[in-house]
């Protein structure tokens, strides 16, 4: 279940002239009872409102005075969400003849004409107030209060999110919260402006329009989703059309070999899902997303995460988490996954967070070989994005969860064609790529793979900050310090290695590799970060420098990038 509510508007939208049809009330009544929330968002007084409702105790909250108060109606209490209306302003409209004229715990309302006396009044009061219109009715509130902040509020007490809550208005005052809403919908009656703004413009009018979304919701939920608000786009076709992942289609597996531009992808991929008020989580056994912007990190180099951590900032509006396993063991890593791949799952089921949940070298997570239990068949990974070098190295139980597939690297038509073969399809046709394209492919479609251009992360990225700084790049692909008075080679397979190796040798040997440009050369060649070969080739031409100082500051241009465990002087 992806929509895990749905907030209404009263007057025009599920009542008309005050009066709600049993009609109305039972098809809300169906959707209550497929385990969704219901939520009231009306610019009345609650006094006033609750006598109009048959069964008040069908709202789990209902937002009233145009999102200034919350009311419980199964405890029946009231919250303020905003301070009451300013005693002189009150006295000053009634002095100038607004009538009729009502005071909320809230808000102030009147009616049309009177809204340039209502200005001309905050004005002469000096207040910072703004006004509201709702089909004749005008509404005086603090400035900044309106039906989404209303609505925000009384989903942060039911713990849902707002993208996960489809809306339905009629009117100017609605315009907030639908468009805060994951889907807006707008009755046969609503004005123009909110039909034309709606994702789904309804045929109904008044009460029975409603009936028509709740049947959709029930139906086709997660299928009523707008690309535009829940789809962050992959890259454009040849077209310049955007391509979009959808959160019900499964999982997506994002293939290519080291250096295809993987992380980065995921990395532009999380600005975008960011860009679009979603919430992501982010499994980093490798350091890569150390520093990703819009997201708080868990777990380092030498401290593991936890995973009840890892829920709890999952679960709040607003935070995105990385969660850093550098400091576990593979089977470590794997135990980690599984028990938060499952809690993932129920909170995803009761508050709709985390939106997005990305796993990079997912073959580590997700190994191929014999089958692990159904662990992963029992949990839902759509809204999934799985990162791995080739399709091979997942586990079938994995594999069977895909719905895309989008391959990088120069050879993404093979990668294509190893993913057919496994998940049992035909071999497509793939066109030929070129530049910065990739290959979009969706299994089981009748469509062939489309070439897609994707574009950087507005960010810079660390490419795999992790694996260089403490993996091992190979013997072929270490750094050796050639100490020629001892007549032997010492070995560097990664920069740990390399700071800890420059803290103990001679000045003569560090002063020699420095000169020949070695240390830039293989930060540039090898560890593939070249704003610190760059930085290291500063200092490698910077004659002034003595070994002290140039051990000093290669150490702190590696130590700002990856996070070494280790000093010395």
């Amino acid at each position: 279940m992806y929509f895990l509510g749905l907030a209404v508007d009263f007057d025009g939208t599920i009542a008309h002239d005050g009066v709600v049809r049993p009609e109305t009330m039972a098809a809300l009544r169906r959707l209550k009872e497929t385990g969704r929330r219901i939520l009231l968002v009306t610019g009345r007084e609650v006094a006033a409102i609750l006598p109009l409702l048959p069964d008040a105790a069908l709202f789990d909250r209902i937002v009233a005075e145009n999102g200034a108060v919350l009311y419980d109606p199964l405890a029946r209490t009231e919250r303020l969400l905003a301070p009451p209306p300013p005693a002189q302003l009150l006295r000053l409209l009634r002095e100038r003849k607004v009538e009729p004229i009502s005071a909320g715990h809230c808000i102030l309302a009147t009616w049309e004409p009177h809204q340039a006396t209502v200005l001309e009044a905050i004005h002469d009061c000096g207040l910072e107030l703004q006004i509201s219109f709702n089909k004749g009715a005008v509404m005086v509130l603090p400035s900044g209060v309106n039906k989404a902040t209303g609505l925000r509020a009384a989903l942060d007490e039911l713990q849902i999110s707002m993208v996960n809550v489809i809306g339905a208005g009629d009117a100017e005052n609605d315009h907030a919260f639908l468009r805060a809403c994951g889907c807006s919908a707008a009755v046969g009656n609503a004005l123009p402006v909110v039909r034309r703004d709606a994702d789904l413009p309804l045929a109904g009018l008044n009460g029975d329009g409603i009936v028509e979304p709740v049947a959709r919701i029930i139906e086709e939920d997660v299928a009523l989703a707008p690309d535009g608000k829940h789809g962050p786009w992959l890259g454009r076709d040849r077209a310049g059309r955007p391509v979009h992942l959808r959160p019900g289609q499964g999982s997506t597996l994002v293939v290519g070999p080291s250096g295809a531009g993987k992380s980065a992808f995921a990395t532009a991929l999380t600005e975008r899902i960011a860009e679009r008020q979603l919430e992501f989580c982010v499994i980093d056994p490798e350091g890569d997303y150390l520093e990703l912007e819009n997201a708080v990190r868990l777990g380092s180099l030498d401290a593991p995460p936890h995973a009840t951590e890892a829920l709890r900032l999952v679960s709040q509006a607003g935070v995105n988490v990385v969660v850093n396993t550098q400091a576990m063991t593979l089977q470590e890593r794997q135990s980690l996954f599984t028990g938060l791949l499952h809690q993932t799952a129920h909170l995803r089921a009761r508050t709709g967070r985390p939106h997005w949940l990305l796993l990079d070298e997912a073959h580590e997570l997700l190994p191929a070989g014999p089958p692990r239990g159904s662990a992963l068949l029992d949990q839902d990974l759509s809204a999934t994005v799985l990162i791995t070098y080739r399709p091979a190295s997942l586990s079938r139980e994995a594999l069977q969860t895909v719905r895309l597939v989008l391959a990088l690297g120069p050879a993404p038509e093979a990668m294509i064609r190893e993913a057919a073969g496994l998940l049992g399809c035909a071999p497509p046709s793939a066109p030929a790529t070129g530049g910065c394209e990739a290959l979009c492919w969706r299994p089981g479609a009748d469509a062939a793979p489309i070439p897609v251009t994707l574009e950087p992360p507005h960010q810079d990225h660390r490419r795999h900050a992790g694996k260089y700084a403490v993996g091992d790049v190979g013997d072929g692909r270490s750094f050796y310090f050639h100490d020629l008075r001892r007549g032997r080679f010492t070995k560097a397979n990664n920069l740990h290695a390399f700071l800890d190796l420059a803290c103990g040798i001679d000045d003569d040997c560090w002063e020699r590799h420095l000169r020949a440009g070695d240390f830039s050369a293989w930060f540039l060649h090898v560890i593939k970060d070249r704003g610190l070969a760059e930085e290291a080739a500063q200092v490698e031409q910077d004659r002034t420098l003595g070994a002290a100082d140039s051990r000093r500051l290669i150490r702190k241009a590696i130590w700002r990038r990856y996070a070494a465990p280790s000093q010395c002087p």
